[in-house]
């Protein structure tokens, strides 16, 4: 009894009794949501991956649209203004040609963007194509796909870059062919064992158990659960391919004057960095925030997208 009464003062004491509202019992505090959904609500919630975000998307823009707001085409000289500072007229100057800089910056970071989306999208295709049938069908399939990639791997990235640049020449597409010719390396790898890991599952069983071939099993059920895997490998080889066309055209095989990258640029602005300056600083500045962005976002959408991470 005494023990009791203890314990009922203890109750009065210690906690406030709120009691129970029926009509709210079945009340839903937040909608349910997908995957997707929360992950875009965690991704938001990343500081500075909305930051990098926000940077990537202005460069995009100012890429592609940015040329159009001078009247001057980035590859029309004029000897009478050459090596001109910025003014109103050429907000970034002129090259020793007198061509406008700001629409040079800008048509080379359109390329390099598109170089480098183009490139991560090819290298991510043929990444998951071939990391999946090794990953699946086993066997002697995946003995070859495997031998491929580790006899590729053996040999440093830019040097297979480099010969096939030295063979098929510069441009856009030999870049692209280039940059993907080992690019998929990484991401089949990464598939492979993903699959690997997923295909014992009691999900896939019961597919193959219904009749399902392999195609539709890696696209309808394997692919779409390491998804957020594979978005985040693209995010960070988005950076990696616009480096390597950085120093490529750097080195000077990869895109040629009379057309224009930041790699490019840099390369130029490298030779008359001390009577010129702002013709190498301006091009390094938008590629170290381009990758820095691509970094950033990478970093918040594997917090995002990682189930373990879910709060």
């Amino acid at each position: 009894m005494q023990n009791d009464a203890v314990g009922q003062m203890l109750d009065a004491e210690l906690f406030t009794l709120v009691g129970v509202k029926p009509d709210e019992a079945d009340h839903i505090k937040r909608k349910s949501q997908t995957y997707f959904q929360d992950a875009a609500r965690r991704f938001r919630q990343n500081t500075p991956s909305v930051i990098g975000m926000i940077f990537l998307a202005a460069l995009v823009v100012f890429a592609f649209f940015g040329p159009l707001l001078v009247k001057y085409n980035y590859n029309t000289a004029d000897l009478a203004a050459a090596n001109s500072d910025p003014s109103a007229a050429h907000w970034f100057g002129t090259d020793e040609l007198g061509r406008d800089m700001w629409a040079r910056v800008w048509t080379g970071g359109r390329i390099s963007i598109l170089i480098g989306i183009i490139a991560a999208l090819l290298q991510a295709t043929i990444g998951i194509i071939l990391g999946s049938l090794a990953g699946f069908v086993g066997g002697k399939v995946d003995e070859f796909i495997m031998r491929v990639v580790e006899f590729l791997m053996a040999f440093p990235y830019l040097v297979w870059v480099t010969l096939m640049m030295m063979v098929t020449g510069s441009g856009i597409l030999p870049m692209i062919m280039a940059l993907t010719l080992t690019g998929w390396l990484s991401m089949a790898r990464l598939v492979r064992g993903q699959i690997l890991a997923l295909k014992n599952e009691d999900y896939v069983l019961a597919a193959l158990s219904l009749g399902a071939g392999t195609r539709r099993i890696i696209l309808r059920h394997m692919i779409p659960n390491m998804l957020g895997v594979i978005i985040v490998n693209m995010t960070f080889a988005i950076p990696n391919a616009i480096f390597s066309e950085a120093f490529l055209s750097f080195i000077g095989i990869g895109i040629k004057s009379p057309e224009t990258s930041w790699g490019l640029l840099v390369s130029i602005g490298m030779k008359q960095i001390y009577t010129y300056p702002l013709r190498l600083f301006l091009p390094s500045i938008f590629i170290s925030l381009t990758m820095l962005s691509l970094q950033l976002i990478g970093d918040g959408l594997r917090d995002a997208l990682d189930p373990k991470l879910r709060h």
